[in-house]
């Protein structure tokens, strides 16, 4: 145990030195009162550049923020999820008042329906103002919290496009309310919801019978996610739940794995360069993020072009490739294939030349160009 420890220390030190939590409160006309705030802001954040970030805003802020920060951090590294902007709200002292409830409706009362409008117009708004911010926005939460970020998706236009909902409990009504609002919403929801074995008994069984509802749901505009952990009790369980929940609503973000390979594009009766193409403007859709097509991405739609044999789409994936890549050997490299494959050969042989005008890329060099040049003209005689 003292060892793990040692280990997630050391995990958070080392993102401490890439970048550092900025410690904020802002003045609250809503709540009569300030809060305090924790904001961390991706590696290598710039006001200068053009860049925007997605949102998770995180209550329960006091204990909750840097498990979600070490996590989004990490991912975010390895290119799985965006680099986002977090925000965590200190409840420390206020988690019962924030999240009060009607027992008549179990809708926010008093300081609870205070505490919903200073998120919505007061504390998104000011981080909109002060940093570059996407539209996409987070809401976590915990226990209370956790029930509490659902009310905003009961308006007409929610706030947050993305709810991880960690042991929530649920107020009477909720899982009623949530299940009518999700069957016919018009626009893209991610939701995710966990509980676990050695949770609060009352808490695990309303989130069991809310799975029960939303997992019956029929609208492709719901992204719902549920676990069941084995083990975790409830206050162990954001622990496990976090890097679940980040996996799940950043997945189409993620490089091509192993299984959307094997188990989505080899079997594509369609074109694999305009999978890819559709992957990425999903991405730009639900995110706002015009991500750059990843060379590994290429590498595998190139993959499953030679491995089904239709080089016909080597054009495609060439020109795809010059348009992202253009000072680089990419796109001529998967043209020449086109020509190659294509009986064209002294196409490919001219593409390949071009080489030495361009900058070498993924394993792609001036040599491997310049030798598949020089083996067609040994071959037509050119």
């Amino acid at each position: 145990m003292t060892k793990l420890i040692t280990i997630v220390l050391l995990f958070f030190v080392t993102i401490g030195a890439k970048s550092q939590a900025i410690y904020e409160t802002i003045e609250s006309n809503k709540l009569g009162n300030s809060r305090q705030l924790k904001i961390l802001l991706p590696r290598g954040y710039d006001s200068d550049d053009k860049k925007r970030y997605p949102v998770i805003v995180v209550l329960d802020g006091d204990y909750l923020f840097e498990a979600v920060a070490g996590n989004v951090d990490y991912y975010s590294y390895w290119e799985d999820i965006p680099e986002s902007i977090i925000v965590g709200v200190n409840q420390v002292d206020s988690r019962y008042d924030d999240t009060m409830y009607s027992e008549q409706n179990s809708l926010p009362i008093e300081k609870g329906a205070s505490f919903f409008e200073f998120l919505g117009l007061e504390l998104l708004p000011y981080i909109d103002r002060t940093y570059k911010t996407e539209k996409f926005k987070v809401a976590v939460g915990h226990g209370e919290t956790a029930n509490f970020i659902n009310y905003y998706l009961l308006k007409d236009n929610p706030i947050f496009q993305a709810y991880i909902a960690i042991s929530p409990d649920l107020a009477p009504q909720t899982s009623d309310y949530l299940a009518e609002r999700l069957k016919g919403i018009q626009s893209k929801v991610f939701y995710y919801l966990a509980t676990s074995s050695n949770d609060v008994k009352s808490i695990r069984e309303k989130a069991e019978a809310l799975n029960s509802k939303l997992s019956a749901l029929d609208n492709k505009n719901v992204l719902y996610k549920y676990n069941n952990f084995e083990g975790p009790t409830h206050y162990t369980l954001p622990a496990h739940t976090i890097p679940k929940a980040l996996e799940s609503i950043f997945l189409v973000f993620q490089p091509i794995s192993k299984k959307e390979y094997d188990e989505t594009i080899l079997k594509l009766e369609t074109s694999p360069v305009e999978y890819l193409v559709e992957k990425y403007k999903t991405i730009k859709d639900l995110f706002g993020i015009d991500k750059e097509i990843l060379i590994n991405d290429f590498k595998a739609i190139e993959a499953a072009i030679e491995k089904n044999q239709k080089f016909e789409y080597f054009e495609a994936l060439g020109k795809l490739a010059r348009d992202q890549y253009p000072n680089t050997l990419l796109g001529h490299y998967y043209l020449a294939r086109f020509y190659e494959e294509t009986n064209e050969p002294k196409k490919a042989m001219k593409t390949y030349q071009s080489a030495y005008i361009l900058d070498e890329i993924g394993g792609i060099t001036k040599d491997l160009m310049l030798e598949k040049a020089a083996s067609i003209k040994a071959d037509f005689g050119y």
